[in-house]
């Protein structure tokens, strides 16, 4: 992994998510780089040469409509250990080029002038079960789901009006780490059955994130009420015994004065994902992604790779925006009013010099079955954190409960005696 791509932003992921590590990978299943596990258990077999042959296919698939190896002519695709392109055939590897200028935010009037499509020949595997639309070379195929795992896809053409991505993140997180970084984060979950281990894993799918990013100038202007605390003393009766005492007492109280202010903030590079396949509570567990690694896009990145469509549109995705902005806003208002307590914060806000920009995000997407259900993960294609559900152990829960209580009673029985 380069250092660019270990740069993302800490976040807590959903059930104890951790970033890469060293680590063995879960025992049982296909997936996280087992076609290598499996290879190690008879190289010479057939099963090495089955491999050999599914890579020589998938060369010749890629070369028909992606870049070719410059050496042998075989498809290539984009290898994030090595920062390049390398050839499923012979190994050779290319730099991509630099896309074409910088890496442009659009004003929102003029999204019409943005290109369109993804600039490759691709298919869209739409799934019936979560929504997701994935986008997938035309030579190849696709029957389950990258994100849940269902087979109920359907394979439909891509949209090709769709506003082509401004630029992206390329995947910089390689198939071994995130082997590793699944196993570290499986077994440093608490209260899972032990046989998890042994879970069917599905197999890990490189791909990109589809999101909007926003840039505004927001000027906020709020009033509220505003509270200062103060100590009065005040008598306090009891009848004790059948006599009546008097002791004095402070009490608190609040001063309410009205108060009002205004603010400026500079948004920058506001993400609002743009697609159905992955939960918000999934998407919150990867801690975010460094938009200052964006580069202009260029199809070559997608190259033997998935791309989730996005399926909120522009309008839809700045609607977000600004819910997030008001939210943020009103955030900040609330911490400039002055006192010790508020009430009755209300805020206006008003949005200038709005930039958009369709960027892609990178992910590992893999799913697990257990107990007849299946489990997502992700794996954050530019930092290696790792967000996912998993199930808990009855068993093990009850019984730690009944250790406390135990521990408990214990404790009370000592404390009696």
């Amino acid at each position: 992994m380069s250092d660019q791509g270990r740069r993302a932003g800490e976040g807590e992921p959903v059930d104890g998510g951790r970033e890469a590590g060293q680590g063995q990978p879960a025992d049982g299943g296909r997936g996280l780089g087992s076609d290598a596990a499996a290879r190690q258990v008879d190289a010479s077999g057939d099963e090495a040469d089955s491999d050999a042959g599914l890579r020589a296919a998938e060369a010749s698939a890629l070369a028909s409509k992606g870049p070719r190896c410059q050496q042998c002519g075989a498809g290539m695709r984009w290898d994030p250990e090595a920062d390049a392109l390398s050839c499923l055939y012979c190994g050779a590897t290319r730099a991509v080029p630099p896309g074409e200028g910088t890496v442009l935010e659009r004003p929102l009037e003029s999204a019409h002038d943005a290109a369109r499509g993804f600039g490759l020949e691709l298919r869209v595997a739409t799934c019936e079960d979560c929504g997701a639309r994935v986008t997938f070379e035309g030579a190849a195929t696709s029957t389950e789901c990258a994100f849940c795992g269902s087979a109920r896809v359907l394979d439909q053409a891509a949209n090709r009006n769709a506003l082509r991505p401004e630029s992206l993140v390329p995947l910089d997180v390689s198939r071994a780490e995130v082997e590793a970084a699944f196993s570290k984060w499986l077994g440093k979950l608490w209260f899972r059955p032990n046989d998890l281990a042994r879970a069917r894993v599905a197999d890990a799918a490189g791909l990109y994130l589809p999101y909007w990013t926003f840039d505004a100038q927001v000027h906020s202007e709020w009033t509220a009420m505003s509270g200062t605390y103060y100590w009065v003393t005040v008598p306090r009766t009891t009848i004790v015994n059948g006599k009546v005492h008097v002791t004095m007492q402070s009490e608190r109280r609040t001063r309410w004065s009205p108060a009002a202010g205004e603010r400026d903030d500079r948004f920058d590079d506001l993400l609002v994902p743009a697609g159905k396949g992955v939960s918000g509570e999934l998407l919150a567990g990867l801690g975010g992604f460094d938009t200052t690694a964006l580069l202009p896009y260029r199809a070559d990145y997608l190259a033997g790779w998935r791309a989730e469509e996005y399926q909120l549109d522009l309008e839809q995705g700045w609607e977000r925006g600004q819910e997030l902005i008001q939210e943020r806003q009103r955030g900040r208002c609330a911490g400039d009013v002055p006192g010790d307590t508020q009430r009755a914060l209300r805020v206006h806000n008003s949005v200038a010099d709005v930039r958009f920009k369709h960027v892609l995000l990178p992910v590992w997407s893999l799913c697990y079955r257990y107990g007849g259900k299946v489990y997502p993960v992700l794996v954050n294609g530019q930092s290696g954190r790792v967000a996912g559900k998993a199930p808990y152990s009855w068993v093990k829960i009850l019984g730690a409960a009944a250790a406390v209580a135990a521990g408990a009673g214990l404790g009370a029985l000592v404390l009696g005696s």
